[in-house]
């Protein structure tokens, strides 16, 4: 399998080992000039006249060559070589590699007679079910190829994560739902759910590696600076466990024998409403950027082990030896979801500790 990359423009400027310090100066009445070093300008081409172009980014005035300039907006397209050989989960890989780095176009071709049809249907399921704002636009007996359509402004990170942490929410409550009532059905449901969270992580990562390349498109996604693309990528994997967590709960119940009594089920519905009630406060206290809530949700979190170490004690005599696992398996999950919602707390603390610092 191999790669050709097509109009991918990555320009590398080598760091300079020198540094100088310039004064601002002003002109006229309304306009502050610096200089630069000669030798500087020289090696990169430049003279009189040059275009340059200035952007700000976080507390820094970024110079750049008016001709080195990527524009926000450039196509960039990826051919993808595949054989009848190779794996097709490895050609999803690479397709979703290609994807997240920023890649709007992605086109998977052979160079036999036609591409294999098992490859070719799971290429569609992933552009269906994964793949935000992409689409098969055309389609050969050698060729697909997948066109991504979205703009950034369509749908902001913070929109796209927004509607992730709904999801997730959704997603354990109706595990809880089917625990009750041994709904094996509803269970279904939420195992399937997971493909949305997936296409709404895989989305606001590409947006993510995207930024991180040209700063012009930071503000276009909805972020102020690029500390936030790294907090946004590592709470976006936080919520993607969370909704990883729903779906174990949800296959535990596909194994259950019999549904539990009422006992048992109020004392699972507690410390699931406990672990659901500190993932909220922390979505609340992550889209409003509320650092003491942020706190409050870690300290929360830590009595969560202690909970749930009393609820087994309390089930464990109380249903069949057969379902003993997969009733620890579901509080387990029930844990682990608490005590992601606290790694988020804490990344929302670092996003946000500019709220309590005196300056």
């Amino acid at each position: 399998m191999k790669i050709f990359y097509i109009n991918y423009i990555e320009t590398k400027i080598r760091e300079q080992t020198n540094e100088e310090t310039r004064k601002i100066q002003i002109t006229g009445k309304s306009t502050y000039i610096v200089s630069l070093p000669k030798k500087w300008v020289t090696s990169l081409g430049l003279k009189a006249g040059s275009p340059i172009t200035i952007t700000i980014q976080d507390n820094s005035l970024i110079l750049t060559p008016k001709e080195m300039v990527k524009p926000a907006t450039q196509p960039a397209e990826a051919i993808l070589i595949v054989s009848s050989k190779d794996d097709p989960n490895t050609i999803i890989r690479t397709i979703i590699s290609l994807y997240l780095v920023g890649y709007n176009s992605i086109v998977v071709r052979t160079k036999e007679e036609r591409i294999d049809p098992i490859q070719i249907s799971v290429i569609k399921e992933l552009t269906r079910k994964k793949l935000v704002g992409t689409e098969i636009i055309s389609e050969t007996l050698n060729e697909i190829k997948l066109q991504t359509l979205a703009s950034y402004p369509g749908l902001s990170v913070e929109n796209a994560l927004r509607r992730m942490c709904i999801i997730a929410t959704s997603m354990h409550r109706d595990a809880i739902q089917a625990l009750k009532n041994l709904d094996k059905k509803l269970a279904q449901e939420v195992i399937q759910l997971d493909d949305e969270v997936d296409r709404f992580s895989l989305y606001i990562m590409r947006q993510l590696e995207v930024a991180v390349q040209n700063p012009k498109i930071l503000k276009e996604i909805g972020l102020s600076s690029l500390r936030d693309c790294l907090g946004y990528r590592v709470i976006v994997k936080f919520v993607e466990r969370i909704a990883d967590h729903a779906v174990r709960i949800a296959e535990n119940i596909l194994e259950l024998k019999e549904k539990p009594n009422e006992a048992v089920f109020k004392i699972l519905n507690e410390i699931s409403m406990f672990a659901q009630n500190v993932f909220e406060d922390v979505v609340k206290a992550l889209f409003k950027k509320d650092y003491a809530l942020a706190n409050q949700v870690i300290s929360k979190a830590k009595t969560i082990e202690t909970i749930e170490n009393k609820a087994i004690k309390e089930i464990r005599p109380k249903i069949k030896q057969a379902d003993v696992s997969n009733i620890k398996m579901i509080t387990e999950s029930i844990r682990r979801t608490a005590e992601y919602a606290s790694d988020i707390a804490e990344i929302v603390l670092n996003l946000n500790i500019n709220q309590i610092i005196e300056i």
